[in-house]
């Protein structure tokens, strides 16, 4: 094989349609724009305009809202702590909390605190401190031996106590 050979497969690279050169090119006159007026410009064409009819997006009403004071929780469930046991990312001796968490790689971020779900089986014996928790997984983790303490929600700056 030379360096001369080498060439791209067949149909690789397509050339660019270009618009606007004759009638005879097959895209003259307006460039595959159809008509003329507003859809023919460049920029300007009005998404859900109706013709004048009020548009769908202001006839249906408005629902719901998003509460800006909403804590997000990190979710935790039984499996993946005790996965985590086992591939010793956290140590079951020490307590178990957000921090030890993040730092061993099994949580990203810390978020508004921690919630431990009920979704597996805990086999070891761990000291657990989270912001919540279902009772299945409290009654998971005591019958492993361990315990769950849970924390009271941190307290925003200027807020009455």
């Amino acid at each position: 094989m030379k360096l001369s050979d080498i060439a791209d497969n067949a149909g690789s690279r397509k050339k660019r349609m270009r618009v606007g050169r004759g009638i005879g090119s097959g895209k003259g006159k307006q460039s595959g724009r159809g008509g003329k007026g507003q859809t023919a410009r460049s920029g300007v064409r009005i998404k859900g305009f109706e013709g004048g009819q009020m548009p769908m997006h202001r006839r249906l009403p408005k629902r719901g809202f998003n509460n800006i004071f909403r804590v997000e929780f990190a979710e935790i469930n039984l499996d993946r702590l005790q996965e985590a046991v086992d591939a010793k990312k956290i140590d079951a001796g020490s307590v178990v909390n957000v921090e030890a968490l993040v730092k061993g790689g099994v949580l990203r971020r810390p978020k508004g605190g921690l919630r431990l779900l009920g979704r597996g089986e805990l086999k070891s014996k761990l000291n657990i401190e989270v912001h919540g928790a279902t009772k299945t997984a409290i009654a998971a983790v005591e019958k492993a031996g361990g315990s769950v303490k849970i924390l009271a929600p941190a307290k925003e700056e200027g807020e009455a106590a």
